[in-house]
């Protein structure tokens, strides 16, 4: 940036703050600034990326402590004095400058011995020459964030429901400890903000991201924060109703009653004894009932059977099914 545009522009005006701005408060009203014109939320909006040009200059002086007290000195210089560029013949420049730290009006400088009054040293205000900034978002100038760290891990279904704290291998081969919260999905990601990279220029340090994978329980399957599992009843179980028990995710069990006549596929449900994840609640246990069909009878059950077909009524129970299809 050259120093003509420290005395044009005002870097509080442009990020709406007052001079007395804490840096908490300064980097939080960037942050928000920057977001909303980003050229990533406003592609093709040509306005919107300079405005984000324009706040990431601003935020780059404000937010370096030195640049700022810098600043804030030539700015209280007023407008009336002038740098001028090599060659540009203005009369004004240097020695309205020098005047105004007794350096005294005749006296020719170059750059350097101008800069260096600032501690500047070599010409430069900022990150590079003439106030260049790092790069930042794009180039767009402003803190870069650091680089985030990736890592994987697959844990047991009982694990991933109940929460536990492990310790897992990062990409670069540093072990690092997470909390992974009860509920965790498959497929879900836990960050840990703050944990990556550091930021090459004083920005934000990046994250660790951790991709998880759940293997699948030989029981249980999850809907939500539901737990649903296939429970087999026998035909007179089904029929006449009957009291059963059934698993837990915990271990322990608990007691359905299957009502007389209960359909194959009906879902029973146990509230409370699902997922619990400290944020959303506690989800249920579906008990989806299926009757069972006995493979081996022997020759008494078989008989028995019989009567009980000669007995029973002689509805067909497809021929709702079949009139429908005929409609």
């Amino acid at each position: 940036m050259a120093s003509q545009d420290w005395f044009d522009k005002d870097f509080y005006k442009t990020l709406g703050v007052s001079k007395d701005i804490s840096d908490a408060e300064l980097k939080k009203t960037y942050r928000k600034l920057a977001r909303k014109y980003h050229p990533d939320s406003n592609p093709g909006d040509a306005a919107a990326e300079a405005k984000f040009k324009e706040i990431s200059e601003a935020y780059s002086v404000l937010s370096d402590a030195e640049q700022r007290r810098e600043y804030d000195e030539i700015r209280a210089m007023g407008s009336g004095a002038r740098f001028t560029a090599p060659g540009g013949g203005g009369a004004g420049g240097f020695e309205d400058v020098f005047s105004r730290f007794g350096q005294g009006g005749g006296r020719q400088a170059d750059f350097d011995d101008i800069f260096s009054m600032f501690n500047q040293g070599g010409g430069s205000f900022g990150g590079g020459r003439f106030g260049q900034s790092s790069g930042g978002f794009r180039g767009f100038g402003g803190p870069q964030k650091g680089a985030d760290v990736t890592a994987r891990t697959t844990l047991d279904f009982v694990t991933a429901a109940k929460g536990e704290t492990i310790t897992l291998q990062a990409e670069d081969g540093k072990p690092f400890k997470i909390k992974v919260p009860a509920g965790v999905a498959d497929g879900q990601k836990i960050r840990l903000r703050g944990r990556g990279r550091p930021s090459p220029d004083g920005g934000e340090p990046g994250d660790i991201v951790v991709q998880v994978a759940v293997r699948p329980h030989p029981v249980f399957t999850r809907e939500g924060l539901n737990l649903r599992l296939t429970v087999p009843v026998t035909f007179t179980e089904a029929t006449l109703g009957a009291t059963i028990e059934v698993p837990t995710l915990g271990g322990e069990t608990v007691k359905l009653r299957v009502a007389p006549g209960t359909p194959s596929g009906r879902v029973l449900r146990v509230k409370g004894r699902g997922i619990a994840s400290a944020k959303k609640g506690t989800g249920d246990l579906l008990a989806e009932l299926q009757v069972a069909v006995p493979s081996h009878l022997d020759d008494a059950a078989k008989e028995a059977l019989q009567r009980f077909h000669e007995l029973e009524p002689t509805e067909n129970p497809r021929a709702e099914m079949m009139a429908k299809a005929k409609a």
